[in-house]
């Protein structure tokens, strides 16, 4: 049996059950370029429908039976490397997900193609023979007479015009020779490029060959002078240095001395204000951590360890020390962080760190710009690549780190298909690559702590604050009594009073209540009861609809109670989020500025960026936010930071609910070092979170 080339392609548009490898015949034309990691178009289905696929395997083996043949190859060049291979083989296997849907999780959306199906009659067919060709009155005719009007329509076009029967009709059409199918495609997001000037001859010829008209035709002769100087310059640069417009460029390039070219511009950010670089100066325990840490660098096979430090222990200079010895040995890097309004402040330490050698990547990017930064990290023009959870999949080569910081937070887990959690697929990759996983938090998850507990990951302490510096004094407030007293509000008295003189004394306050817009529950007022499932022993949640609490989880539901059920106390619908907070603040500080931060108000690019520079900018008293405000931020001119319904998070839907609640108030607490004046926790239910200081 004869050997032939042929392909295992991953298709597109396959639900999960239909989802396999399927295997092509490879032309002898297209040998040259199907190459595992390219796209390829493929005829698929009955019907033969053009739909994309991606080649992940190529060789050559025997062919049982007859096969379809590969139309085209779409790239250039690979987007998957075999490494990425194995990660969306992996990703198929660990999270019942489709081939594809790992590919598109992988790459950027700016890879992806447009595709437009079009049809036209046969050309080689005339418009009375074809009519003539079908039944009078059909489903056919009618399709013709649209191609015909309109010399090329869409299938969309086509769709609307017989609904269900199209398909069959165009199938029809197609197999009797009269009406032909293309698939153009097109490139969802275009390379910006510029249009570059040089000269095609040297320097001296082209000086010599305008000089003899260099008094009637200055401009001529500034436009050659400036690029024998300058070399390539941009034909705005150059009108802008010489005033010369495109008829005198024109002009140069039909007597041979100057050309054109396009050249690509990066759509990527600049940060003018980043700090100077400093050196990174580590004390006794950050240095015990960094040579702990250095000795698992290039291990074989991976390694992976936990730097468990309390909050604003130091952990940062840590990890800039790190890197630098990644880079030192030859390797790459990566640092993600759990939320986009961290990156900012992040980005300008390790741009004066690294200079230009930085990337970024998170959701709140332009879609341009993520694009562009992809293809500079894919080149390999920067070695140090900074982001949120998507950043995990950068195609950066030679990795030798990847760290995780605050790996306890929920964001690393993605809650589209595939689920996949960043930490994991930072474990995969660092074992394909010989590289220290590194996952730092004063709070790790308790899957992370038994890990490091059972050895399988090192663990290094931070035990001391950097610099020493204290912890802020914590004022727990019992919401129970200021509720009997008729506040329903989540602003405390206590709280109110210390907002009230911050505001006088110049300074600033954050404001953390860990839910947006408006949540409701039931609460006793007496006891501080909260019913729960009986069968899931978690908080069921009101639902004003039907007047009932149900289980989210089971889907158990029964009658509001009006009387608690253990005190017999008044049961009361309790519960805010940031918007009612917000308007809460305004009817106590009518004349006070108060900049509300959450999902809502930062869904603009850069919104996140834009709202934290105004607020320490413009000096704005209050800052009221979700957890985007609760971790990593540092502000001089904070002084007061008040967590509002502290223990409303522990009946979120989630049996890690406790956890999680510990994890966020710790992470408040110790954040914010200059909050060393007050910090109030208010508390509906459990006033005793933590001892008083």
């Amino acid at each position: 049996m004869t050997e032939k080339m042929l392909a295992r392609v991953a298709v597109s548009s396959v639900p999960y059950a239909a989802d396999r490898l399927y295997t092509y015949l490879v032309p002898e034309e297209l040998i040259g370029s199907a190459e595992a990691g390219r796209r390829v178009m493929i005829p698929f289905g009955r019907g033969n429908k053009r739909v994309e696929g991606f080649l992940l395997e190529v060789g050559r083996e025997a062919a049982a039976s007859p096969l379809k043949p590969i139309d085209a190859v779409l790239d250039d060049a690979p987007l998957l490397d075999a490494k990425d291979i194995r990660l969306v083989r992996w990703m198929k296997a660990r999270y019942f997900c489709t081939y594809y849907d790992a590919i598109k999780t992988i790459l950027p959306g700016g890879v992806w193609l447009k595709y437009r199906e079009l049809w036209h009659v046969n050309g080689e067919i005339g418009a009375a023979e074809a009519l003539s060709s079908v039944v009078p009155d059909s489903l056919e005719e009618t399709l013709l007479h649209a191609m015909l009007s309109a010399k090329e329509i869409e299938r969309a076009a086509l769709n609307e015009l017989g609904g269900e029967k199209t398909a069959k009709a165009l199938r029809s059409l197609e197999s009797c020779g009269l009406a032909v199918r293309e698939t153009k495609l097109q490139q969802r997001l275009q390379d910006k490029s510029v249009r570059m000037v040089s000269l095609c001859v040297s320097a001296e010829e082209a000086l010599a060959a305008v000089e003899p008209k260099r008094r009637s035709a200055p401009v001529r002769y500034a436009v050659v002078e400036l690029l024998s100087r300058e070399g390539s310059l941009t034909s705005s640069e150059i009108g802008y240095y010489t005033g010369a417009t495109m008829q005198t460029l024109r002009g140069l390039q039909k007597a041979g001395l100057v050309e054109f070219s396009e050249q690509e511009v990066l759509r990527v950010s600049r940060y003018d204000d980043a700090p100077t670089h400093e050196a990174i100066t580590l004390n006794d325990e950050q240095q015990t951590a960094y040579d702990g840490l250095c000795t698992l660098l290039g291990h074989e096979g991976g390694s992976a360890a936990l730097l468990h430090g309390v909050t604003a222990s130091g952990k940062t200079q840590v990890y800039l020390k790190l890197i630098e010895e990644a880079l030192r040995r030859g390797k790459r890097a990566m640092l993600l962080v759990p939320e986009i309004a961290l990156t900012p402040q992040i980005l300008r330490r390790f741009t004066a760190q690294f200079g230009d050698d930085v990337a970024m990547l998170h959701s709140a990017l332009p879609l341009t710009e993520r694009y562009d930064q992809w293809k500079r990290i894919r080149r390999g023009e920067v070695h140090v690549v900074l982001g949120t959870r998507s950043a995990v999949f950068a195609p950066l080569p030679d990795i030798g780190l990847i760290i995780l910081d605050e790996e306890q937070e929920t964001s690393y887990q993605s809650e589209n298909p595939p689920r996949y959690h960043a930490r994991d697929i930072a474990q995969f990759r660092c074992a394909q690559n010989d590289a220290l996983l590194l996952l730092g938090s004063a709070t790790p998850t308790i899957e992370t702590a038994y890990a490091a507990k059972s050895g399988r990951y090192q663990v290094f302490f931070l035990h001391k604050r950097f610099n020493d510096l204290p912890l802020p004094e914590v004022y727990i407030a019992d919401m129970r009594e200021e509720l009997r007293q008729g506040n329903e509000t989540s602003i405390g008295h206590a709280l109110r009073a210390e907002l009230a003189k911050n505001i006088d004394r110049g300074e600033q306050s954050i404001l953390f209540l860990n839910r947006r817009g408006s949540a409701r529950m039931l609460l006793c007022g007496e006891c501080g009861h909260v019913p729960e499932c009986p069968r899931c022993s978690v908080p069921m949640t009101y639902h004003s609809a039907n007047e009932r609490l149900m289980c989210h989880y089971c889907g158990h539901s029964e009658a509001v109670m009006t009387r608690c059920s253990e005190c017999g106390g008044l049961m009361k619908r309790v519960g805010s989020g940031t918007q009612k907070v917000e308007q809460e603040l305004l009817a106590l500080f009518p004349n006070v500025k108060v900049l509300r931060m959450d999902a809502d108000t930062v869904g603009a690019p850069r919104g996140h960026e834009a709202l934290l520079r105004e607020f320490e900018e413009e000096k704005i008293p209050i800052l009221l936010g979700t957890q985007m405000v609760a971790k990593g931020l540092d502000f001089e001119n904070v002084t007061l930071v008040g967590v509002l319904d502290a223990d409303l998070s522990l009946y979120a839907q989630n049996y890690h609910a406790a956890e999680r609640t510990y994890s966020l108030l710790a992470q408040v607490v110790g954040t914010f070092r200059h909050a060393e004046e007050f910090m109030g926790i208010g508390a509906r239910r459990y006033p005793d979170l933590s001892p008083r200081k």
